[in-house]
C-alpha cells in the first residue's frame, strides 16, 4: 500500500517549463534531462514494487527528504514489511560501465560518475542514526536497483546490495509476505511526519524575463 505516492519535483516542474520558453545552456539541458530520466526510472521502479503479491500488505514511501544532524538526505523509495526497512537507491542508468580496481565507477569513455553505492550507504547511515534519534530500532536492508534493462555493469564485486533489471523477479521472492505491524505502521507515521516537503538544494538555471517565450511568467515564478 502507497502511503506516501511520488510526484514530478518542483525542480523538474520548472525546467520542463522553462525548456519550452528559453533556450537552456548545454549543462542545464543535461542536468534537465538527467531530472527526466531520473524521474521515468523511479515511476517504472514503483510500478513494479506495486504489482508484486501482498503490496497491498506492505507499506511504500517514496521520495522521502529527510534531515539529520543538519545534513539533507532523500530516500528513492522506502518499503516497511513487518519492521524491516527495505532501503531503494533507484537508477536509470543506461550503457555500459565498469568499476575500476580502484573501486571508481566510469563509461566505457572513462567518464567517472557518482558511486552509486556510496550514496545508498550515506542514506542508511543517516536513516538508522534519524530513527535512532527518535528511540527507534529498526532492521534496516539497502539496495541500489538498477531499473534499465539496456544497463550493463563490468566488474563488480560479489556480495554487493546490488540488484539488476534481470535479478528484479528472484530478488522480489526474497521479500518477506509478512505485512507491516504496529510497530512498522508507527515508524511509516513517524517519517511521513518529519518529511521534508521542499529541498533546500535546487539547481535553478538562471534566467531573465527577456528570456522567455511567449508565455504566463506568473506560472514560472510560482515555482520559485
Amino acid at each position: 500500500m502507497v502511503i506516501k505516492p511520488r510526484s514530478e519535483s518542483k525542480e523538474l516542474k520548472l525546467y520542463r517549463m522553462l525548456n519550452m520558453r528559453m533556450d537552456l545552456s548545454v549543462e542545464e539541458v543535461q542536468y534537465y534531462g538527467s531530472l527526466e530520466k531520473g524521474f521515468e526510472g523511479e515511476i517504472q521502479f514503483d510500478a513494479w514494487l506495486e504489482s508484486l503479491p501482498e503490496s497491498e500488505n506492505r507499506l511504500i514511501l517514496n521520495d522521502l527528504l529527510l534531515e539529520c544532524n543538519h545534513t539533507t538526505f532523500q530516500i528513492d523509495s522506502l518499503l516497511l514489511v513487518d519492521e524491516t526497512l527495505y532501503v531503494f537507491e533507484v537508477k536509470n542508468y543506461e550503457g555500459d560501465f565498469y568499476i575500476d580496481e580502484n573501486g571508481r565507477w566510469l563509461t566505457l569513455s572513462k567518464k567517472e560518475i557518482k558511486n552509486p553505492l556510496l550514496q545508498l550507504e550515506r542514506s542508511e547511515s543517516l536513516l538508522r542514526q534519524l530513527l535512532q534519534n527518535h528511540g527507534i530500532k529498526t532492521h534496516i536492508e539497502p539496495y541500489v536497483i538498477f531499473i534499465n534493462p539496456n544497463f550493463q555493469l563490468y566488474q563488480a564485486p560479489l556480495g554487493q546490495p546490488i540488484i539488476f533489471p534481470t535479478q528484479l523477479k528472484r530478488f522480489s521472492k526474497k521479500l518477506p509476505v509478512k505485512p507491516a505491524n504496529r510497530k512498522g505502521i508507527q515508524i511509516a507515521e513517524k517519517l511521513l511526519s518529519i518529511h521534508l516537503k521542499e529541498s533546500p538544494f535546487k539547481r535553478l538555471p538562471k534566467y531573465t524575463y527577456e528570456q522567455l517565450k511567449k508565455g504566463n511568467h506568473l506560472s514560472v515564478l510560482s515555482f520559485l
